[in-house]
């Protein structure tokens, strides 16, 4: 069985990537409480489901320390999947202002007692921090529900198993994204963004591409993230992470990051020395993501 976890600070957008699991046909659990995740895993078995989709999160308190172990013990003989959500305080603290919600740490029932918004996103972190350790991690700061639901349908194409590389373009005047493992700062390449013609275009139109690959500070760039990422990938693989996103940063996330990220996600794809592993690889386009579709 494919036994998918979402779970994540409290406001990010659980409920968002939940129903996109729903959309993908998965059987879906919200608000589990952890006690009863084996009870619920026995059940489906019996039931022969083949996928599901389980939202957990800090409510429960204390008990979240047990799903580590509990989940350790499902992979025994199931695919297990951690889909973490995360946003930065700031972001959660309007959104919990815009919906007029409550965190659901903001009050201990048993002592009567009230916690600030900022003090219970603080509390929920540190409770979640050990799964965030184990998972494949998404920061919603600074995208929509529409981006987050389309990370969710490509990380669903994704195979649950072996070292999954999500190779991801942003612009640094958003914010670096809080995911990420590697971080390569592309700032001081020429700029497309300063040609009046190319302005408005991004780094997957043709004459962004034709600009760049003929610039030799692009060119070496280039080639020695590559040469970094086909040294020091083998190290990762070994260290046994399901997950490793590697983030390329311009100043908007136009033009530079995203003509680099396409470059090494093509690069990767088709690079024969790595056929024997199990690699799989997603690419993300931050703020070019965040741009709602045209409508017809």
């Amino acid at each position: 069985m494919q036994i998918n976890l979402i779970t994540g600070i409290s406001g990010s957008g659980k409920s968002v990537a939940l129903r996109a699991f729903e959309d993908a046909g998965y059987d879906c659990v919200d608000n589990l409480p952890v006690s009863l995740l084996d009870n619920l895993i026995t059940t489906l078995e019996k039931e022969q489901c083949e996928r599901v989709a389980v939202a957990i999160d800090a409510r429960r308190g204390q008990s979240i320390a047990d799903l580590p172990s509990t989940l350790e013990n499902l992979r025994k003989n199931h695919q297990v999947r951690v889909v973490f959500l995360n946003a930065d305080t700031n972001t959660l603290v309007q959104r919990f202002s815009e919906t007029r919600r409550r965190h659901p740490l903001s009050t201990n029932a048993k002592q009567s007692q009230s916690a600030t918004l900022i003090e219970a996103i603080d509390k929920e972190r540190n409770l979640l921090e050990p799964l965030r350790a184990q998972a494949h991690s998404i920061d919603t700061s600074n995208i929509p529900a529409h981006a987050l639901r389309s990370w969710i349908q490509d990380l669903l194409k994704d195979k649950p198993v072996g070292l999954t590389v999500v190779f991801e373009s942003f612009g640094f005047k958003k914010g670096v994204p809080s995911e990420a493992d590697l971080v390569f700062d592309v700032r001081c390449l020429p700029n497309p963004h300063y040609d009046k013609v190319l302005r408005p275009l991004t780094g997957n139109d043709k004459p962004v591409k034709e600009f760049l690959e003929k610039i030799p500070e692009v060119v070496n760039m280039e080639a020695d993230i590559t040469q970094f990422i086909h040294r020091w990938l083998p190290h990762y693989i070994a260290d046994g992470r399901s997950y490793l996103t590697v983030a390329i940063g311009c100043t908007g996330g136009q033009h530079r990051s995203v003509y680099l990220v396409n470059r090494l996600s093509e690069h990767f794809r088709n690079q024969k020395d790595f056929s024997n592993l199990q690699l799989n690889f997603l690419d993300r386009h931050r703020e070019l993501d965040s741009i709602p579709a045209a409508k017809p």
